[in-house]
C-alpha cells in the first residue's frame, strides 16, 4: 500500500497561495459572529478558511511512480471553503462551499494508474452520493480544479431531539487510527490534516433521554457508481445507543451497510489516569462472516514542563491478509477486501495491525507529534513526524515528514506489480500546509 495519502490546487493556486502566505483574510466576522439576531429569534454566521498546500515525495529505482513521474514528486494545492449557518429558533440551514485546486505529478499519477484511495488520497466526486454538488472546472494532465457543496442540511434542534437531513458528516466508534465502527467515510489512519470529513446525503436523528444516554439514527442513501442509479444495495441504515453503566461508557450498533448487517459493542473507561476505549464490529456478508476489533489507551501527563499525550491502538481486522508479500494477484483474491478499500471503507491490507504516537507540547503554540502505523503480519511501518503551529489566532502551520519502511512486497515496502521488477513505492514524502480561518 503506498503510504503517501495527503489531501491534494491548480489553476488559480497563486491567487490562493498568495492570499494566504500574503496574510490577508477576508472582510466579514468569523463564523461565531452572527450577521444579524433579532432578539435571539434568527442568525446568521459565516467564516471558513484558505489553505495552501506543498508535497513531495521520492521514489525508489524499483517504482512504477518513478516510471511515470520520475524519481521526485512535487505538488501544490489550494483549498478555499466557506461555512454558512442559517437559523431561526430551532432550525438550521447550514452550507459549506469548496473551491479546490491542485497542480503537480500526483494529479498525472491518479489519472495513469487505477484504484484512487489505495495509493493517493481521495479526490471528492458524487459518483456515488444522492445529490451531484461536485463540478470539475478544469482538469488536464496536471492541473485540477473543482468546487462543490461539502455541506447542505436542514435540520431542527429541540430540548431532547436532533433531526437533519441532506450532505452532512457522522463519525461513530472509538478508534483513534483505525475506526470500524464509523461506517460512513471513516479517515485513512494517515491523513495529517483532519478538520472536515467528505459529506455524504442521510437523514441523521439523535433523541435524548432524561438518563444522559441517547439514540442515533442514521440512513445514507447512495448511487450504483456504475450505472448512476440510486440501489438500496449501495445505503447504510443504522442504530446507535450511547448509554452509561456505572464507570462505563458503552455505544451499541445495529446496521444494514452495503448489504452487510452490521453489530457492534464499543465501551470507553477510565483506568487510574488512563483512558481506555475498544470496539468490537461483526459483519455478515455473502462470502462469510468478519470480527474486526479495535483496542487503545491514552494518557497524559508532564514531561519536562512539558504536556504530552501518548497512545497506543491495536486493530484487528479479519477482512485483510495475515501476512504479506502482496502482488495485484494476491489482493484479487480477496473482492470483500477490494470492495472496502475501493469504497473508504478501510485502508489497511493487514489482518493486525498496531498504531501509537505522543503529542509534545513544545510551547503552547507548537506541538510536535512522532507517530507509527506497523502492519504486524508483515513488519512494514510507516513513521510521521507531523508538527503544528499556531502563527496567529487565525493562522496555522502544518507540517508532516512521512517514511515508509519495509521490504518489497509489503504493506508500506511497496506492492509488487504485474510490471516485472516494479512496486507501488516511495522512499518519503513531505507535507506542508500554511491555513488562514477568517
Amino acid at each position: 500500500m503506498d503510504a503517501e495519502r495527503y489531501h491534494r490546487a491548480g489553476l488559480l493556486l497563486p491567487a490562493l497561495a498568495g492570499l494566504v502566505c500574503g496574510g490577508l483574510s477576508f472582510a466579514g466576522p468569523s463564523f461565531a459572529d452572527p450577521l444579524f439576531d433579532d432578539d435571539g429569534a434568527t442568525r446568521a454566521e459565516v467564516g471558513g478558511h484558505v489553505k495552501g498546500r506543498v508535497l513531495a515525495a521520492g521514489f525508489p529505482r524499483d517504482s512504477l511512480f518513478r516510471e511515470l513521474v520520475g524519481s521526485t514528486a512535487f505538488d501544490v494545492e489550494g483549498d478555499l471553503r466557506l461555512n454558512l449557518e442559517l437559523g431561526r429558533g430551532g432550525w438550521a440551514l447550514h452550507a459549506d462551499y469548496q473551491l479546490f485546486g491542485a497542480r503537480g505529478d500526483q494529479v498525472e499519477l491518479r489519472q495513469a494508474l487505477p484504484g484512487e484511495g489505495l495509493f493517493f488520497p481521495r479526490v471528492a466526486d458524487d459518483d456515488r452520493r444522492l445529490m451531484d454538488l461536485t463540478h470539475t472546472l478544469y482538469e488536464d494532465d496536471r492541473n485540477l480544479w473543482l468546487h462543490r457543496l461539502d455541506r447542505l442540511w436542514l435540520g431542527y434542534t429541540g430540548a431532547r431531539t436532533v433531526v437533519r437531513i441532506g450532505r452532512q458528516s457522522l463519525s461513530w466508534g472509538n478508534g483513534l487510527f483505525y475506526a470500524p465502527m464509523d461506517l460512513v467515510n471513516p479517515f485513512d489512519p494517515a491523513t495529517i490534516d483532519t478538520e472536515y470529513k467528505f459529506g455524504d446525503d442521510m437523514l441523521y436523528t439523535q433523541y435524548l433521554l432524561r438518563s444522559g444516554a441517547d439514540l442515533q439514527g442514521a440512513a445514507v442513501v447512495r448511487r450504483n457508481p456504475m450505472t448512476g442509479e440510486v440501489e438500496s444495495a449501495q445505503a447504510t441504515t443504522a442504530l446507535k445507543f450511547h448509554g452509561f453503566a456505572g464507570e462505563w461508557e458503552f455505544d451499541l450498533l445495529l446496521a444494514e451497510h452495503y448489504d452487510d448487517l452490521v453489530a457492534g459493542v464499543g465501551g470507553v473507561r477510565a483506568l487510574g489516569g488512563a483512558l481506555w476505549r475498544g470496539d468490537l464490529v461483526v459483519s455478515d456478508t455473502a462470502s462469510g462472516t468478519y470480527v474486526q476489533v479495535v483496542t487503545n489507551l491514552s494518557h497524559s501527563w508532564v514531561w519536562g514542563d512539558r504536556n504530552v499525550t501518548g497512545a497506543v491502538e491495536y486493530f484487528y481486522n479479519e477482512f485483510g491478509f495475515r501476512d504479506g508479500p502482496y502482488d495485484a494477484q494476491r489482493l484479487a483474491s480477496n473482492p470483500e477486501l477490494l470492495r472496502r478499500l475501493a469504497r473508504g471503507d478501510l485502508y489497511t491490507l493487514g489482518r493486525s495491525a498496531l498504531g501509537g504516537n505522543l503529542l509534545v507540547e513544545v510551547t503552547p503554540l507548537w506541538t510536535v507529534s512522532p507517530t507509527v502505523l506497523v502492519n504486524l503480519g508483515d513488519g512494514s511501518a510507516l513513521f510521521q513526524l507531523i508538527t503544528r503551529v499556531s502563527l496567529a489566532d487565525e493562522a496555522v502551520l502544518l507540517g508532516s515528514l512521512n517514511l515508509p519502511l519495509g521490504r518489497r512486497g509489503t504493506e508500506y515496502g511497496g506492492i509488487e506489480t504485474p510490471v516485472e521488477d516494479r512496486t507501488l513505492s516511495t522512499d518519503y514524502g513531505i507535507f506542508l500546509q500554511l491555513a488562514r480561518y477568517f
